[in-house]
């Protein structure tokens, strides 16, 4: 079921950082060309769960040049179909259950100063459109008929809920979770400003037997999904890779729109300006800042798996597990191109 892939063996291993880069983005094109020699998955699609405020300084750090506080970040769902020896198997990408999320302490911070006008901000700067559970139904697709589940990065999931835990009834009572082992012992035990982002007991109480914990990149079933180490966002941050009838679309938060991946295209305030003083290709998401050097390295990774976007080939493949959209209340934070919503292939309804 799962296969390691090593194509991006010792590719970090040099002393200079801009030696990394290279070594990164050449072996990325070997493992583009394997990858789309591979099967395409059954069944992908995509799914709009919320939009909320996320801080414009993080969003694209050191390189926003408007004061405006917020961009507006779309968090998608992924349901993903694959074929493995053991049978076709379901994927679900980003599962958020935001809706018992906002004890995540930014967010609780945020509240907290809005005070009695919470209720009044909420219903301004936060769109719920479908929770997780609606979005499966819509497809005919049952909780228990969910094989696994996977986010790129741990920041504010309450996967406990999902998985079953201290007392909870499982929403997913047969799903596993897929997560790099760095990612799962670093949230156990969080230093200060990481557990501003993490939803507390979010991955408490859950039993062994429920995780998958993965210590290197690797292809999923037939090679038709692959789940790449891409560490920076986080310690543990990997991407998700399908190979799909717009080739590979490549998902991760390391970057939270296309013109973060490909700045000197961006009519975003600052970010072409930034990508020109500084020679900066990628512009990273960085709220918590673990390793920002990796983090550079893995969206250069990221956007030579996917190759360019046969919508726009200004901007790579890319489609951000949380993408900014434009907000009018938000203003000059709109993107100059956006990845948009995908559906390909055909459903396969469990016997």
């Amino acid at each position: 079921m799962f296969t390691r892939i090593s194509h991006f063996d010792g590719t970090r291993d040099a002393l200079r950082p801009m030696q990394r880069v290279d070594n990164v983005r050449e072996a990325a094109k070997d493992f583009r060309r394997d990858m789309l020699a591979k099967p395409q998955v059954l069944f992908y699609k995509t799914f709009e769960l919320v939009r909320v405020p996320y801080p414009s300084k993080f969003a694209y750090l050191n390189a926003f040049g408007l004061p405006t506080p917020f961009v507006h970040l779309c968090n998608r769902l992924f349901v993903i179909q694959f074929s493995s020896s053991e049978g076709v198997k379901t994927l679900l990408v980003s599962p958020s259950d935001w809706e018992h999320q906002r004890a995540t302490p930014f967010f609780a911070h945020l509240d907290a100063k809005a005070g009695p006008l919470v209720g009044v901000m909420e219903a301004l700067v936060l769109k719920k459109t479908s929770t997780v559970l609606k979005c499966l139904a819509s497809i005919g697709l049952r909780p228990e008929d969910v094989d696994y589940i996977t986010y790129d990065h741990l920041h504010t999931q309450n996967v406990s809920r999902l998985l079953g835990a201290n007392g909870q009834t499982p929403i997913f009572p047969n799903a596993k979770l897929l997560v790099m082992r760095e990612e799962w012992e670093s949230a156990q035990a969080l230093i200060p400003w990481q557990n501003q982002w993490y939803c507390p007991q979010g991955t408490q109480g859950i039993a062994p037997e429920r995780i998958e914990l993965l210590d290197d990149s690797v292809w999923l079933g037939d090679g038709a999904v692959a789940l790449v180490r891409t560490k920076g966002h986080t310690e543990g941050n990997h991407s998700i890779v399908a190979h799909t009838g717009q080739g590979l679309l490549v998902t991760s938060e390391n970057g939270v729109s296309l013109d973060a991946y490909e700045p000197k295209h961006s009519s975003i305030s600052g970010l072409a300006d930034f990508a020109k003083r500084t020679g900066a290709e990628v512009i990273i998401n960085g709220n918590t800042q673990e390793y920002v050097v990796d983090q550079y390295i893995s969206m250069v990774q990221e956007k030579s798996i996917a190759g360019p976007s046969p919508v726009d080939g200004r901007f790579p493949n890319v489609v951000p597990s949380s993408e900014a959209q434009p907000y009018w209340l938000f203003p000059g934070t709109a993107p100059t191109a956006r990845s948009g919503s995908f559906e390909f292939g055909r459903f396969v309804v469990s016997a």
